[in-house]
């Protein structure tokens, strides 16, 4: 017996060592990084890491259209607010958020999802909270890192830039 509980704690602890040293090299290839913005007294802030364009065909090939995308890569994105907001005027109540996109060529849907903490690919689409669809549009500028950017838009709030190869999608936060 306890032969078998020195095996399941070498067990348990390869697999510990296995699951960092994997987190870790995810994160070399795509760093993590946060945009954040206080305006007007709403805090917005967007946790989530940056995957590489690679000379690879991103939107409808490598990110599908019509399918539900984490927003980045390994973790599900995460997005904050401070106070209630109008996304794309819907309402949605403070608190922190997964972030999903569905993207595709014209329109894209933002997904807010109560669910957080999990791995990118762990989507279960019972805990969304809001969908909302918003205009994507294409850049003559390529982005290799995937980026999420906070700008103030005087009084109004503030605009969630996604932009990443060719594509630019702005989602208005009041």
């Amino acid at each position: 017996m306890k032969k078998l509980v020195k095996i399941l704690i070498i067990v348990a602890a390869v697999l510990a060592v296995g699951y960092f040293v994997l987190k870790n090299w995810t994160k070399s290839h795509s760093p993590e990084d946060t945009a954040e913005i206080t305006a007007n007294e709403l805090n917005v802030k967007v946790e989530y890491c940056q995957t590489a364009v690679k000379g690879r065909v991103i939107f409808g090939e490598l990110v599908p259209f019509d399918r539900v995308w984490r927003t980045g890569a390994n973790e599900a994105t995460v997005i904050s607010f401070n106070k209630d907001v109008k996304v794309a005027g819907k309402s949605l109540a403070a608190g922190e958020y997964s972030l999903w996109t569905i993207p595709r060529e014209g329109d894209w849907t933002i997904v807010f999802n109560s669910q957080t903490g999990q791995w990118g690919t762990s989507y279960d689409e019972a805990t969304d909270v809001l969908r909302v669809d918003v205009p994507s549009s294409q850049t003559s500028e390529s982005t290799e890192l995937f980026k999420i950017s906070l700008v103030d838009v005087d009084t109004a709030g503030v605009n969630m830039s996604l932009k990443w190869d060719k594509t630019l999608v702005q989602v208005p936060i009041d």
